[in-house]
């Protein structure tokens, strides 16, 4: 499958542009044994002519044919590169930008790749029950690795504490795989995916 880039876009989303879309599938939670559950998501990154992403996912429980059971989940957010913002860039709150887009050519963007030769990203995500994920990580091509840097919790927030997620594009399709420390427990595995994108 080709990444097919929009005319118009940022340059600095140039690098995640190939997430651009809805995407749709089937995933199983933990570790995805006999005894882990079944789920079905719809997320969808989104670009409004700023420098980030917004990212949406739903998430509902299914039985193993996929018949729908009731709501899981749903999650909200913001994907950029990880960059120094400076007066060019909007914020914060309603502040203006002075320049729209601040990084105005791919030469702008290039000199942000990082040693490994990919970008240093940041993702935002939050949670219904006051749970909100600050993620800084790295995407190189179509491959993209987060671990939280920050979790906040509201005050009746159930215990969470760190997760990490990867994502990746194989055959056109988008797989990721979340792992979560919560409830008590170290890292494991939360959740993992394969969506297909919606035409």
């Amino acid at each position: 499958m080709a990444i097919e880039i929009p005319t118009g876009l940022t340059p600095e989303l140039v690098p995640l542009s190939w997430l651009l879309g809805t995407w749709t599938g089937h995933g199983r939670l933990g570790e995805g044994d006999a005894d882990s559950g079944y789920f079905t998501q719809t997320a969808t990154f989104a670009a409004n002519g700023l420098p980030y992403l917004q990212y949406t996912a739903e998430t509902w429980l299914t039985d193993e044919d996929g018949t729908v059971l009731r709501p899981l989940a749903v999650e909200t957010g913001f994907w950029q590169l990880d960059r120094t913002l400076n007066d060019a860039d909007g914020g914060p709150g309603l502040v203006p930008a002075d320049i729209v887009p601040a990084l105005r050519t791919a030469d702008d963007v290039e000199v942000l790749r990082n040693a490994d030769g990919g970008f240093d990203i940041m993702a935002t995500i939050v949670h219904p029950g006051g749970i909100s994920e600050l993620y800084y990580g790295s995407i190189k091509g179509p491959q993209i690795q987060l671990s939280t840097d920050a979790v906040m919790r509201g005050a009746g927030s159930k215990d969470y504490k760190a997760a990490t997620r990867i994502f990746g594009l194989v055959n056109g399709d988008l797989y990721w795989r979340w792992d979560a420390a919560a409830q008590g427990k170290s890292l494991e595995a939360h959740a993992s995916a394969a969506l297909h994108k919606v035409a």
